[in-house]
């Protein structure tokens, strides 16, 4: 079931090509805009939890700042190493807030 909670106000959203960390419902969210479409994951690197916000943008790929891993945005699925995976949550803007999905669909 959805479960959409606000994760900033669209002021707080990161720029094109940026990286922005926010937090819903005690969830640490890497926030990402990518082609202007806003995207969210896990803020936590799966190898020594970094968190990911800190990291940087490669294309549509966040790269973790302590040890280069990397994620698509849309998926969660790591480039490198394979195998890998970061939960990546639903987002959307409604008015002047940013909604993000914490619920399963």
């Amino acid at each position: 079931m959805a479960e959409w909670v606000r994760l900033c106000g669209i002021a707080e959203a990161p720029a094109e090509g940026q990286l922005a960390a926010a937090e819903a419902g005690g969830v640490s969210v890497c926030l990402s805009r990518v082609g202007g479409v806003l995207r969210g994951m896990l803020n936590v690197c799966p190898h020594r939890q970094a968190p990911l916000a800190e990291g940087w943008l490669d294309g549509e790929r966040v790269v973790c700042p302590w040890h280069s891993w990397e994620f698509d945005c849309a998926t969660g699925a790591a480039v490198y190493p394979e195998g890998e995976r970061v939960a990546v949550f639903e987002v959307k803007v409604q008015g002047d807030e940013v909604l993000v999905n914490l619920g399963e669909g």
